[in-house]
């Protein structure tokens, strides 16, 4: 195991790894010296994958794409989670890597003229991320930082973070209680989820900063994956984006769901997304106003699909 020194993050966070409640499951396990709690993480950097991502948002990074961090287990556990190689809790953390060789890889990356690095499943590993980024400040690379969430976040953590993350990318799964609390084991996410995307949008506004070449700088971008059978949720949570934040914010729209294994035989999980139900999603979208983001083609689930067994886990 890889211990992350507390010295390497700040400490108002890393010291919270002592008795983490670093989300709002609030475990209170000491990571220090067990991986007991909720995600069955501890305090070592429990990275999937280090590389290079063209990812659902063309403004992310632009034509070269952005570096992407995808930190293993997760805070939210979704049943249908389509990284679910790393995100299953119950999964080994792998082997263990050492700051140095972290840093070392994303230089390498950012190197080749890429200067966006995102953090994919960070809610958990916030201390572990703040001590990457931390790194390469002392080595010279001040790339734009993408916060890739799933929008279970604690408000405090995100104040920490407003001088720091340059862009957000929360998700906004769910508005409706009970399928949060079945399929994510989270019947609180509305409430989380609402109050930490209002934060986000106190420190980023509905302004997504785009430099000359069209990459985004500076803003948010609220992401909501349309799930089978569950068209109200999608009506409630772009309703939420739309009138308790603004229909000014990139929004992006995604048909990709795709049945996983673990899902296959769910009545309502083991079918993708009908046509007519992603059709009523983006009239829903454009009935509440939203001018700014993407919407993806019906048959976006055939793209998006991750093999974290491979060095690119996103090559053909």
């Amino acid at each position: 195991m890889q211990t992350l020194a507390a010295p390497d993050a700040p400490e108002s966070l890393a010291s919270r790894l002592a008795a983490c409640r670093l989300c709002p499951r609030g475990c209170g396990v000491n990571r220090r010296q067990s991986a007991r709690g909720f995600c069955r993480a501890d305090d070592s950097l429990a990275i999937a994958s280090i590389t290079i991502h063209h990812g659902e948002e063309p403004v992310l990074g632009g034509g070269q794409g952005l570096c992407n961090v995808f930190f293993r287990h997760c805070n939210l556990a979704c049943r249908y989670c389509q990284n679910h190689q790393i995100a299953e809790n119950n999964s080994p953390l792998g082997p263990s890597q050492t700051l140095a060789e972290v840093t070392a890889n994303i230089a390498a990356i950012l190197a080749q003229g890429i200067d966006t690095l995102g953090f994919v499943s960070p809610s958990h590993m916030l201390p572990q991320m703040l001590a990457i980024i931390q790194a390469l400040g002392k080595v010279g690379l001040k790339p734009t930082i993408v916060y890739n969430s799933n929008g279970y976040d604690r408000v405090d953590n995100l104040r920490a973070l407003e001088n720091i993350v340059d862009i957000y990318l929360p998700d906004c799964k769910y508005m409706d209680a009970a399928l949060a609390g079945r399929w994510s084991g989270a019947a609180d996410y509305p409430q989380v989820v609402m109050a930490a995307l209002k934060e986000m949008y106190r420190q980023k506004g509905n302004i997504l900063h785009l430099d000359r070449r069209g990459v985004a700088r500076r803003g948010m971008i609220v992401r909501h994956l349309v799930l089978p059978g569950a068209l109200k949720n999608t009506v409630a949570a772009l309703d939420f984006i739309a009138h308790a934040l603004s229909p000014k914010l990139h929004l992006s729209l995604m048909s990709q769901y795709r049945p996983t294994p673990q899902v296959a035989d769910d009545p309502q999980l083991g079918r993708g997304v009908s046509i007519a139900e992603y059709r009523l999603a983006t009239e829903t979208m454009e009935r509440f106003g939203f001018q700014h983001g993407w919407a993806q083609e019906p048959d976006s689930a055939n793209w998006y699909n991750p093999d974290f067994t491979r060095k690119n886990p996103f090559s053909d």
